[in-house]
Parts: C-alpha cells; sequence; structure tokens
C-alpha cells in the first residue's frame, strides 16, 4: 500500500481506533499518540485503547486521553502501530477485526500483514520515524506534542541512538524537532535514564539470579509475581531488566523470563549474530533480530530448558 490509501481511508473515515500490542513499550504508546493528536487536528473522533502501559510514558501529551476500552459500535477504521500481528492487539483485536476498515503501521521484519492496508517499513529503527512521513503526507504540522510522542518512540526503540538501525534520517529528525521546542534531554531521561525503586529492587534480585552459559556467552535470569509483589511494581517496572545481561562483556545473548498469569514472558537481546526474532518466532513470538519476545506456557524450570535448548544452537 501507499501513504495515498492511508489519506484516503482517514479522510472517509469518521470514528477511528488506534491499537497497539501487549505490555507496550515508548514506541508502541508514542506512536499512538502522535497518531491521536495527528487525527485529532483533522478533526476525526478518535480512541487510542491501550489497557495498561508503564507509568513512566504518563508525560506524554495526551496521554489522559488513552482509554482502557472503547465503544461496542464498529469503528470506521482501525489503525495499529508497532504491531507485528492481531494476536498482539492487547487483547482487544475485536475493535481492529469489527471495523469497517483496517490499517496497520508498523517496522518488524517478521509481520503477519493482517490489515487491509498494510504500510510496513523493517528499515525503520522504529515506527515512530515511519510515522513522520505518514503524518506530513496527510497535511498535519508536526509541532512540539506531536513531535515529543515521536521522538519518545524513536529514543526507546534505539536505545537512545544506539541500536542498530539508526539511520541518519534519524538523528536529522532529532535535530530538526529541537528547533520545534521539543525536550531532547527531557525525554531521554524520564524513559532511559531514570529509574523507580521498584524497578532498582527488580535489578538486585535478577542479578543474584543470574547464571552464565554456553561458555558464558549466554544469560539466564528471571522473576515471579511474588517478586512483583514484593516491591510493589507497578506495569512497566520490568523494563530494561534484560539488557542487563546483554551489556555484559563477551555475552551474546541475553535470556529474562517474567512470570504472567499464563506462564512465563520471555524476552532475549542479542549483540552481533545471533537472530532472537528466529528463536521466539519458534515458541509463536517475534521482534527484531536484536530484540525479540514471545509468551510460553508450563513451570520455570520447563521454560528455562525449551528456551535455552535453542538458544544454544545458535551459540557459536
Amino acid at each position: 500500500m501507499t501513504i495515498d490509501n492511508i489519506k484516503e481511508e482517514i479522510n472517509k473515515a469518521k470514528d477511528v481506533v488506534i491499537l497497539t500490542h501487549e505490555n507496550p513499550d515508548g514506541d508502541a504508546v508514542g506512536s499512538a499518540l502522535a497518531m491521536y493528536l495527528t487525527l485529532k487536528k483533522l478533526n476525526k473522533k478518535v480512541d487510542v485503547i491501550i489497557p495498561e502501559y508503564s507509568h513512566i510514558f504518563e508525560f506524554l501529551p495526551c496521554a489522559d486521553k488513552i482509554k482502557k476500552e472503547g465503544k461496542k459500535e464498529p469503528y470506521d477504521l482501525a489503525i495499529s502501530v508497532d504491531v507485528t500481528g492481531i494476536k498482539r492487539l492487547n487483547g482487544f483485536s475485536n475493535y481492529f477485526e469489527n471495523a469497517k476498515t483496517k490499517i496497520q503501521i508498523d517496522h518488524h521484519e517478521i509481520n503477519d500483514m493482517f490489515a487491509d492496508f498494510n504500510f510496513v517499513n523493517p528499515a525503520s529503527p522504529a515506527c515512530a520515524q515511519i510515522l513522520i512521513l505518514v503524518i506530513e503526507q496527510l497535511g498535519v504540522k508536526i509541532d512540539k506534542d506531536i513531535g515529543t510522542c515521536l521522538l519518545t518512540g524513536i529514543i526507546t526503540d534505539t536505545g537512545g541512538f544506539k541500536y542498530e538501525g539508526v539511520s541518519a534520517e534519524t538523528f536529522e529528525f532529532a535535530s530538526w524537532l529541537l528547533t520545534k521546542g521539543v525536550n531532547v534531554s527531557d525525554i531521554y531521561k524520564r524513559v532511559l535514564q531514570v529509574k523507580s525503586k521498584a524497578n532498582f529492587e527488580l535489578r538486585k534480585i535478577i542479578m543474584d539470579r543470574m547464571e552464565f552459559l554456553c561458555n558464558n556467552k549466554v544469560t539466564f535470569t528471571y522473576i515471579t509475581n511474588d517478586d512483583m509483589e514484593k516491591v510493589n511494581a507497578k506495569p512497566g517496572d520490568h523494563e530494561g531488566l534484560v539488557e542487563i545481561g546483554r551489556d555484559i562483556e563477551g555475552v551474546e545473548v541475553s535470556i529474562f523470563l517474567r512470570q504472567t498469569d499464563k506462564g512465563y514472558k520471555a524476552s532475549l537481546r542479542s549483540n552481533q549474530y545471533v537472530n532472537v526474532a528466529d528463536i521466539t518466532l519458534l515458541f509463536n513470538g517475534g521482534g527484531h533480530i536484536r530484540a525479540a519476545g514471545c509468551d510460553m506456557s508450563g513451570t520455570l524450570e520447563q521454560v528455562r530448558e525449551k528456551i535455552l535448548n535453542e538458544v544454544s544452537k545458535y551459540i557459536k
């Protein structure tokens, strides 16, 4: 599809619902709110539905407009951002499937192409960067508020501009936003630097539990629901824990498990050569080459054995 298709469908729609994936990161929340602000400028009726997200993103413009659920009647248009498949739509795939027209905007290498119109660019380091072009083509000027949402998505998904895939255009856009009044350093501090006390306590727990495997090229650690309750963790307080293992010298793959109601959420990160998206795809997950995840059922021991068995096959 082309951006002209997106523009045509948005112009036709009277009401729009914006959705993103479960456990939304900064790219998901930032992209969703950037689209919300854009569509409001086009005088559309818009609902952005995110039932649960990290409190660190509450500073974003119009975060208070996020809803936990939408209306019962079908929307004219549903737009998903930063989502690889319909099963990841935060448990609210019904809003997407029941909409008269469906659009997805994404940047993941593995994507189910589940919408009527799929605008996917795997070369982009963040979904938010794709939206820059979309918003401009819609004829909406990117102001400080929209720019703050977009840059939050870019900063979080690039790890502060340090991951693979960051392009010259990424830095040019960040520089341009400075002229619009967007506080780049404040965003960086809020989403990457400042940690909650609960996150700090969880870091101590996972570091105490961390195992070094496969000749110290793989780290494994985990947290349980009891751990989360013990430190009074809020949604999002587990974010960034998987990076601790990856950032240790000599480690190629970091594995982090977080207990859920149905089993465990596995998060994987790699440094140089392991495609963790291929590994998580085996368990109906996905993501990026160097950052991916999946949901797994079973006990801690069963999940640990399954994921380590696959990861070990990729280690040189």
